[in-house]
């Protein structure tokens, strides 16, 4: 009799502490890396990054112009989407492959070169950090062979985690559990299914989290009022204090607000009254952001900033085809013979999907982002673009002060 009751003691503390586990969340990945046990070629990184930081900084706004629409706002880390369609870059051939750099602003080899240096140098503290991890996992499957130059020079500049497996449901949980750890759970999936055309996935993620240099009081947080674009009039809580970087061109005035040890900065742009936020991004290109960031003036600044919190999801390929990559996503013309082969047909990609996670508030800002590159062997319709609409009237970037690059770039619209 008191074995019994000890089993069933055993048995209730087991099913007690299963329950427990799946109640925190605790988030595992079963597939093997590949990587395990694999060095990584040495990389002479570059010192000076000033030429390749105004070409970055050029194509995070063409990205963010492409992407924003009137009425409707983005938040898109054009680090994240850089270091994603880098990596698969380095499969690329061609016409695809000259398409891919003019698009992204740099030639391959000057690409995987700056990307290791600036990634490899982003300043770690006590109270900030700026991390990124990048993941490549493809189908386990006869049909599919991989180049593993193609593996080892994304190993080499990217440190990428090489996953072989069967893309069934534990896969795709697994590739979900990687984004959710690798972004601190701020992105907790970027994956919905795994069709059976994809034959690889090219996945970046970044987690940004930093303190404010000088943390907000509760005396500096007061009920404040906000307009938007067509004039509704909404409560918010504004975070007030006075700043000392200014920002100005002819159409818009803002400001830097530094995170602890000024290693990175919140730079927020506000259109002068009568501008529209979609007018100011028209009049403005990727080197006269550059000069702004890089120039601010030593001032006295008085500020207020909202609270708030933002989730935004996109897919990508069409906002990337009108940029000038179309021969990538077309399953006849692309040019990935780098990557592989298919015995099932061409490998091109099939989407690009990108999420993002962004709060701020009186002790300091939170960010994630994801991106995965899906690659494809067989014809298949893009999938349609999703959107939040967060109307708030002003441009936000955070920025990194070594290199006044914006790793997050974002328009909010709504304060309510």
């Amino acid at each position: 009799m008191k074995r019994t009751k000890l089993t069933i003691t055993v048995i209730s503390l087991a099913l007690l502490l299963s329950i427990l586990f799946n109640l925190t969340g605790c988030v595992t990945v079963q597939a093997a890396n590949l990587m395990d046990g694999v060095t990584a070629n040495k990389v002479n990184k570059l010192d000076d990054l000033e030429e390749q930081s105004a070409s970055f900084t050029d194509f995070a706004l063409r990205l963010f112009k492409a992407t924003n629409e009137d009425g409707e706002n983005v938040l898109i880390s054009p680090l994240s989407v850089m270091c994603a369609l880098s990596m698969t870059l380095n499969g690329a051939e061609g016409n695809t492959l000259a398409q891919m750099e003019n698009v992204l602003g740099m030639q391959r080899d000057e690409l995987n070169l700056y990307l290791y240096s600036y990634i490899t140098s982003l300043p770690r503290g006590e109270k900030y950090k700026l991390i990124q991890a990048n993941s490549i996992w493809f189908r386990d499957d006869d049909r599919f062979s991989v180049s593993p130059d193609f593996l080892q020079t994304n190993a080499d500049y990217y440190g990428a985690d090489i996953y072989k497996a069967p893309f069934d449901r534990q896969t795709l949980r697994d590739i979900n559990n990687w984004v959710k750890l690798s972004t601190d759970g701020m992105i907790p999936k970027i994956l919905d299914d795994i069709p059976d055309s994809a034959i690889m996935y090219l996945v970046n993620a970044l987690a940004f989290e930093a303190e404010w240099k000088e943390v907000y009081k509760k005396t500096q947080v007061r009920d404040g009022k906000f307009t938007t674009e067509d004039g509704e009039v909404q409560s918010v809580k504004l975070m007030y204090a006075e700043e000392n970087r200014y920002l100005e061109d002819e159409n818009a005035t803002g400001f830097i607000k530094y995170y602890s040890d000024r290693k990175y900065a919140f730079a927020a742009i506000l259109p002068n009254e009568g501008v529209s936020v979609s007018e100011y991004l028209a009049s403005i290109d990727g080197e006269a952001l550059y000069s702004m960031l890089t120039n601010s003036q030593s001032t006295t600044v008085k500020t207020a900033i909202p609270k708030f919190e933002v989730k935004y999801d996109t897919e990508m390929s069409g906002i990337l085809k009108e940029m000038g990559m179309s021969d990538a996503f077309n399953s006849i013309l692309a040019d990935f013979s780098g990557i592989g082969s298919s015995t099932r047909g061409n490998i091109y990609i099939g989407r690009v999907i990108h999420k993002t996670f962004i709060e701020v508030g009186e002790k300091g800002t939170r960010a994630g982002a994801a991106t995965v590159v899906e690659m494809n062997d067989a014809a298949a319709e893009p999938s349609k673009p999703k959107e939040v609409i967060l109307d708030r009237p002003f441009i936000y970037m955070l920025i990194d002060c070594e290199n006044n690059v914006p790793f997050f770039i974002g328009t909010l619209m709504d304060a309510d």
